[in-house]
């Protein structure tokens, strides 16, 4: 079955059922209405009758008999009979003794005070009428004719009310389904439009407030996590095809000239060690790109703890050099730092680290004499990492292209890299929550500044 069929039925029987008891209790409270004010005027009945013959002198059976005869408030078939103390009738309009009573029934009225009761098709109430020198029972009955014949209409127009409605709630049920589901169907002709090729498309949270607004804005919540990973895969791809291609070029190239005739044993030693140049190349090319699709993949703050960025900059350092003896890295610490708390971070170890050495390779790269200097410093919310370099500097409409991956500016066109290392560098510090920023004039060198939020500051 079908969520709007079975919506249509499910409001179809909630409805139906608070019609019927709706309907009911109408029914009820009118025939408690209708019995308690019948009941009352019986008793407004015998009252007065009673005081009538019992109170008024001048007034005796007979004269009541005639006064009874003509009163407009008696009611339809009314009879009222009268006992003294010793349940002997003194009055009586029941001549053909219709009413049913018996002596136990006249005992618990002077005992109660009052009975409500039937006696075949009448309502009969009976009263204790007490008398300066007697105790009267007065009971008075009738039948309610007027009351069960509007009792019958009402019946009637419930049913039929009821019955149409119950007709009507079906349709309108379909109705109701189909706009309560409305909002759905448009997310799911939206969701059908939406393939490999346009994932950049997204379902309409309407008021952003209610249950399928929240639906709306998880699915797109995860339709942002399938585009991020396919342009993640599509990144390295086109990365790998566009960088790989040089290198195993070269390296084919070169053993291909190599084949060509003998060589000496220096020719073969050297075409070896430049091969294996490019391999090596080739290797560090590949762990960027494997590490740029790292940091740009969804699950790349799964791995963070703490960790003291001190600690990564001598291990960027000591790395750096372990491959380029020739540059000068000099770390130095702010003397305001006293306490460890401001060097922790919570972050990836492995993706700092990455970080933070392709900063350091830039600037050695680019500088003239092989060099950069580290500042590590805090402010009050953030650790600050600063890089500065000697080189030619970066000219203003480019500082914001060079962290483009595999840009590269004309002014070091000339130095050997791939264009990955601050891209790679950029999307790492962003996903740590961190900051970076470039201060470059050129022919004056470059500063590049790193903020991350400290420790301390997270758990606060």
């Amino acid at each position: 079955m079908k969520i709007r069929q079975k919506l249509t039925l499910q409001f179809f029987l909630m409805a139906s059922v608070i019609l019927l008891l709706f309907s009911l209790t109408v029914y009820i409270l009118s025939a408690t209405y209708r019995r308690d004010d019948f009941y009352q005027r019986l008793e407004s009945r015998a009252i007065s009758t009673a005081r009538l013959l019992i109170e008024v002198d001048e007034i005796d059976t007979d004269l009541l008999n005639k006064i009874e005869e003509d009163n407009p408030v008696s009611l339809p078939d009314e009879k009222i009979i009268i006992f003294n103390y010793k349940n002997e009738i003194v009055y009586s309009t029941d001549t053909r003794n219709v009413i049913l009573y018996d002596d136990d029934l006249l005992t618990r009225i002077r005992t109660s005070g009052q009975i409500k009761t039937k006696s075949g098709r009448y309502e009969l109430m009976g009263i204790l009428f007490p008398e300066e020198f007697n105790r009267f029972v007065v009971l008075s009955a009738a039948r309610d004719i007027y009351g069960f014949d509007k009792m019958k209409n009402l019946r009637a127009i419930l049913v039929l009310l009821t019955g149409i409605f119950l007709l009507l709630f079906y349709p309108a049920g379909w109705l109701f389904a189909a706009r309560s589901l409305s909002p759905i169907s448009k997310v799911v002709d939206r969701v059908e439009e939406i393939s490999i090729a346009s994932l950049d498309l997204r379902v309409d949270e309407g008021n952003g407030k209610d249950e399928l607004a929240h639906l709306a804005h998880t699915f797109n919540r995860m339709l942002e996590r399938l585009e991020t990973a396919f342009e993640v895969q599509k990144d390295f791809i086109s990365n790998a095809s566009h960088e790989l291609r040089t290198p195993l070029t070269a390296i084919r190239g070169q053993l291909e000239v190599l084949l060509m005739k003998d060589r000496t044993d220096k020719e073969y030693r050297e075409a070896t060690a430049a091969v294996l140049e490019d391999i090596s190349k080739l290797n560090r090319l590949l762990d960027r790109l494997l590490l740029m699709a790292h940091a740009s993949s969804e699950g790349a703050r799964e791995g963070f703890r703490e960790v003291r960025i001190d600690e990564i900059l001598w291990q960027a350092r000591e790395e750096l050099l372990k491959h380029e003896k020739e540059y000068t890295v000099t770390v130095a610490l702010d003397e305001n730092i006293s306490d460890i708390e401001n060097l922790t971070m919570r972050g990836d170890e492995q993706l700092l680290l990455s970080a933070v050495t392709n900063i350091m390779e830039n600037g050695c790269k680019y500088s003239p004499d092989r060099s950069v200097r580290v500042l590590l410093s805090h402010d009050t919310n953030n650790i600050l990492v600063s890089f500065t370099d000697n080189g030619p500097g970066i000219a203003e409409d480019e500082i914001e292209r060079i962290f483009e991956s595999f840009y590269r500016s004309k002014s070091t066109s000339s130095v050997r890299g791939h264009g990955i290392g601050l891209s790679l560098a950029s999307k790492i510090i962003d996903i740590h929550n961190g900051k970076i920023t470039v201060t470059s004039r050129q022919g004056e060198g470059t500063t590049i500044r790193l903020a991350f939020p400290a420790e301390r500051f997270i758990m606060a």
